[in-house]
């Protein structure tokens, strides 16, 4: 198996599970929070899509599905187009509301599409090229890619745990 091929297998995985995660839930039931401080699971879905394209965008030198796809026009949501959700409080959160699984499982699906094109070229060699020069030690592109998979498999399980409250109330 090559780095391309394991890479766009981890990311594939994250795109089947916001798909089982979000499919079929109500708008109240995407935006349901634990408590008030919770995060639910429509946040989670468009907060790992958005830091995915923000961050797969950079490294790949192309533009965001979430501004120049138009996505961020159909969520019209109250943010700044530069958004990712890092940080956020508590009435951000609550502000990122859905009218259906739809629009979360198909802006995931446009970010996979440009994320598995990316990775498919993705060599050895790559892996090692700084990307970002902010940290100490300097991030490699490997780095880079490790670290947006982690974050969206953790949100990913945590929208999950969300939705498997709500079936057991």
């Amino acid at each position: 198996m090559t780095s391309a091929l394991l890479l766009t297998d981890a990311f594939d995985r994250i795109r089947q599970q916001v798909a089982e995660t979000a499919g079929g839930l109500t708008a109240d039931q995407l935006a349901y929070r634990v408590d008030d401080d919770a995060n639910s699971i429509a946040w989670l879905i468009w907060h790992l899509t958005r830091v995915q394209d923000d961050h797969i965008s950079d490294v790949a030198g192309t533009a965001q599905a979430w501004t120049d796809g138009g996505w961020a026009g159909r969520f019209g949501l109250p943010l700044d187009p530069s958004d990712t959700g890092y940080g956020h409080t508590s009435e951000q959160v609550a502000s990122v509301r859905v009218g259906s699984p739809d629009l979360l499982i198909g802006y995931h699906e446009a970010v996979y599409a440009a994320t598995a094109d990316y990775v498919a070229s993705v060599t050895d060699a790559d892996l090692e090229r700084i990307v970002d020069r902010a940290w100490d030690p300097p991030v490699t592109l490997g780095v880079r890619l490790v670290s947006v998979i982690s974050d969206s498999l953790q949100h990913a399980g945590q929208a999950a745990f969300v939705r498997g409250i709500l079936q057991r109330a």
